[in-house]
């Protein structure tokens, strides 16, 4: 059995004005705020230099002799980015700095500032032979597997003698 709901009446016609003044994301944004303002509070301040403001799109790709990593940067140069392995971790950072515009800018959905992609590859690799390259705003990072890494086919052999 269901239990009956109540409906609150408004005046349709102001409720739906109201909603189409409001920006949907601006209530995360202050939640974002708020949360960072408490953490802050709560374990004191991180420079904003040191914190990445997001992270980039990327493929992870794995060959028998290396792992591949695609990662989107429209517009970057390759002297502004910076590639480090350390072990097995794979750290790919920079800036997309904001242009300077003439007028006023309407909108923008273009991501600036800083990024940082990191990820811990699965298994062992060369940091020696490590390659990167950037085209058509795609960063193309290689990093070759160790010899111990790579796998190793076994040829299977028949019996023909019947055991």
């Amino acid at each position: 059995m269901t239990s009956p709901v109540r409906r609150q009446r408004t005046s349709g016609t102001m409720e739906r004005q109201a909603y189409r003044t409001r920006n949907p994301l601006a209530e995360f944004d202050e939640l974002i705020n708020q949360m960072g303002g408490l953490i802050e509070s709560t374990v004191g301040g991180v420079p904003s230099t040191a914190m990445p403001t997001w992270i980039p799109l990327a493929d992870v790709t794995e060959t028998d002799d290396s792992y591949q990593v695609d990662v989107e940067l429209p517009g970057m140069k390759s002297k502004d980015i910076d590639v480090e392995v350390s072990g097995q971790e794979l750290v790919i950072s920079g800036e997309i700095k904001e242009r300077e515009r003439r007028g006023i800018l309407r909108r923008s959905t273009r991501r600036t500032g800083r990024f940082e992609y990191r990820m811990l590859l699965p298994g062992e690799v060369n940091t020696e032979g490590v390659k990167a390259q950037v085209s058509d705003g795609v960063l193309t990072v290689t990093v070759p597997k160790t010899e111990v890494a790579k796998p190793r086919h076994i040829e299977i052999t028949e019996n023909k003698s019947g055991r």
